[in-house]
């Protein structure tokens, strides 16, 4: 089964909206198509970013707290692994890369164009639809 790392983005996105490929990934998610890794870092840069108030209107703050009970039910949860600079344009999202590699996740899932724009990543970075659509073909 395919390890991935979905960067917090892209899980906030999956409960924003039920359309789109973030949300369809959950759907695989539970069919057990693939094994989410999660750390307690990505976990509490999604909590947040749900819990800003603009998102108010669209998820209460008992819904965050059930969706990130959700993701730990179906992820697995690492530690953080050590800082790692200079992995990503982005400073803030060197610590993705880290734990993907360290967790030995086969793809990092991510619309960040920083990390999508990288040359020759280790694992791939992959967009949302990019993975749904390599799922449907090695599930």
């Amino acid at each position: 089964m395919i390890r991935a790392v979905l960067d917090p983005g892209v899980l906030v996105a999956a409960l924003l909206s039920s359309q789109g490929a973030p949300a369809q990934l959950l759907r695989l998610l539970v069919k057990g198509h693939f094994q989410l890794v999660l750390s307690p870092k990505l976990l509490e840069e999604a909590e947040q970013v749900l819990k800003r108030p603009k998102f108010r209107d669209y998820v209460s703050l008992e819904e965050v707290q059930d969706y990130l009970a959700f993701l730990i039910r179906w992820g697995e949860v690492v530690p953080d692994p050590p800082e790692t600079p200079g992995l990503s344009p982005d400073p803030g999202d060197d610590y993705l890369v880290a734990l993907a590699r360290a967790s030995r996740a086969r793809v990092l899932v991510s619309g960040d164009r920083h990390l999508l724009g990288l040359a020759h990543p280790e694992p791939p970075v992959l967009s949302p639809r990019a993975f749904f659509r390599l799922d449907r073909y090695t599930a």
